[in-house]
């Protein structure tokens, strides 16, 4: 038997976004107008309902293509979110628990090697890996937005040259937060600190899976394949995407 495990969140306006999202509703009586019909003229008195909906590309649960990061990856053209090939998007799914970095703090490769070691697991091409932080208990607050702890740069680029294609957080994004970078930066000067884990996009390319959720409801490390198919916004450098897990059960 197969069983499939959400590890989204739900696109809605909500304290945890750092932009707004608004739904505006044609609903199923107004529906009939818009065609030049009354709702009497559809069975039951009701036409079809739509939505308009205004948001970013990086709302919700979303898929962060090289594009995102610069124009070129590697010194090649950057590919956009509808130029990331489907195989990259189907793959063993590798949760490394990494719930004891305080939040603000980097996860560093020591970090991941721990991770590894504690799954049993050695890195192989192909690998989707899925930080749990644990943030996600968070979502739906304002604190949602500032307290996780981030991927470095160091770290970023011992996933991607052991051959993995796709990271994922259950957090806001897959840096550490924003007003963590910018203080830093600001104290030292040194512009590496801004946003390493993206910029370093530049050199290999690879994806991100920001906001995740339910990590926790996997069973194990290892032993399920991730689906993480994202919507191909012509040109755009993220898209939302439904990341799920599928199982394979006696």
């Amino acid at each position: 038997m197969t069983r499939l495990i959400d590890l989204s969140v739900v696109t809605r306006h909500t304290p945890s976004e750092a932009t707004p999202v608004t739904v505006d509703l044609l609903d199923h009586r107004t529906g009939a107008t818009v065609l030049g019909l009354s709702p009497q003229d559809f069975p039951g008195g009701m036409a079809i309902s739509n939505e308009t909906v205004t948001l970013t590309t990086h709302t919700g649960t979303h898929m962060d293509a090289p594009l995102h990061y610069g124009p070129l990856s590697g010194g090649r053209p950057a590919k956009s979110i509808d130029q990331v090939p489907l195989e990259w998007c189907y793959g063993p799914g590798l949760r490394l628990d990494l719930r004891h970095v305080p939040p603000g703090e980097g996860i560093t490769v020591g970090h991941l090697e721990e991770a590894l070691a504690a799954a049993g697991h050695t890195l192989a091409p192909g690998d989707m890996v899925l930080l749990w932080t644990g943030a996600d208990e968070l979502w739906g607050t304002a604190d949602y937005l500032t307290k996780f702890p981030g991927l470095t740069g160091e770290g970023t680029a011992y996933l991607v040259e052991h051959g993995v294609k796709v990271i994922g957080i259950d957090a806001w994004g897959l840096d550490r937060p924003m007003y963590a970078m910018i203080e830093e930066y600001r104290r030292t000067g040194d512009n590496s600190v801004l946003w390493p884990a993206h910029i370093y996009g530049r050199t290999r390319e690879y994806l991100q899976l920001e906001k995740l959720a339910h990590l926790e409801t996997l069973p194990a490390p290892t032993g399920y394949t991730i689906a993480c198919f994202p919507v191909a916004v012509g040109g755009a450098g993220a898209g939302w995407t439904r990341v799920v897990a599928i199982l394979d059960e006696d």
